[in-house]
């Protein structure tokens, strides 16, 4: 398999679908969801940090910073 991949000059691994931004975004995605967890656990049981922010800062990055990084592609 590898002599077929050095036929075509090209290796595998030059050909990456995602780019350095797309790295970036998923761990600042990363940082943000564990920003929202420890949110939620330091706060007081029926705090407004535990009920109201730290599930909207998930909500966040699940619905938002990593459906980005995932998709971004720069333009051509």
């Amino acid at each position: 398999m590898e002599k077929e991949a050095k036929k075509d000059g090209i290796h595998w691994l030059s050909e990456l679908p995602f780019t350095k931004t797309n790295y970036i975004l998923f761990v600042a995605g990363l940082f943000v969801l564990i920003l929202g967890y420890v949110l939620m656990g330091t706060g007081e049981l029926n705090s407004t940090q535990s009920l109201t922010v730290a599930p909207l800062v998930l909500l966040f990055a699940y619905l938002v910073i990593f459906p980005v990084s995932i998709m971004y592609r720069k333009k051509d």
